[in-house]
């Protein structure tokens, strides 16, 4: 896996220091182990994030637990290729699933904060909603750093971009957690979809990244 070449990535390029085949081997269960970690968390999360946001009437939380199933396919794809006998052959593929999905998270929510910003319904306190924010705001950069530490050391594009992807999801977490709070101790509905578009407009940037093969760094 340590040194594949993604074509447009030069810095995709053989390493100084090639990982030894066991040491690679080491590397690729962490990805494996961290990937399966990532999709388990964000399964929960989306169920409850989905719940509490329906019944507080809070498309923040409704959003936030449909970008855990946009999340879900980011990892499934990183997933995919390291079940594979080869993943530097799947490398390719996974790339523009994660891109995609980066895609489809900014589409979303830019769709969702336009709409509050113009006037969605006022969403009710949501203790669980702040209680899942805080716990996804210290959860999810340790997955991100863990797994991308893993990815560059083997030469992964894409587990790198996964952990990309996923600390996307610590910008969100802390976007929900301050709207939520500001609105729940001063009504300002407007800061959490404000913030929010300008995670979308990075979403963007890091998925033109990945599907050009430029997140091995």
């Amino acid at each position: 896996m340590s040194g594949a070449q993604v074509e447009g990535c030069s810095c995709c390029a053989v390493p100084s220091t090639t990982p030894e085949p066991a040491r690679q081997a080491v590397l690729a269960r962490r990805v494996r182990l961290l990937v399966a970690a990532t999709i388990a968390y964000n399964v929960v999360e989306g169920v409850v994030a989905i719940a509490a946001g329906t019944v507080a009437s809070s498309a923040a939380l409704v959003g936030f637990g449909l970008d855990s199933v946009i999340e879900v396919a980011s990892a499934s794809a990183v997933a995919w290729q390291f079940a594979g006998k080869d993943p530097a052959a799947r490398e390719r593929v996974a790339l523009k699933v994660i891109a995609v999905s980066f895609f489809a998270l900014a589409a979303y929510v830019t769709v969702d904060s336009v709409r509050a910003l113009l006037g969605g319904q006022d969403a009710d306190h949501s203790t669980v909603g702040i209680v899942l924010a805080a716990t996804s705001l210290l959860v999810m950069p340790f997955l991100s750093r863990a797994q991308r530490r893993a990815g560059r050391e083997l030469g992964s594009a894409s587990a790198v971009a996964d952990s990309k992807q996923t600390l996307l999801c610590t910008y969100l977490s802390a976007v929900l957690l301050a709207g939520l709070v500001l609105n729940s101790l001063f009504g300002w509905s407007w800061a959490d979809p404000v913030v929010a578009l300008v995670i979308a407009a990075i979403a963007v940037k890091e998925g033109r990244g990945a599907w050009r093969g430029e997140h091995c760094c």
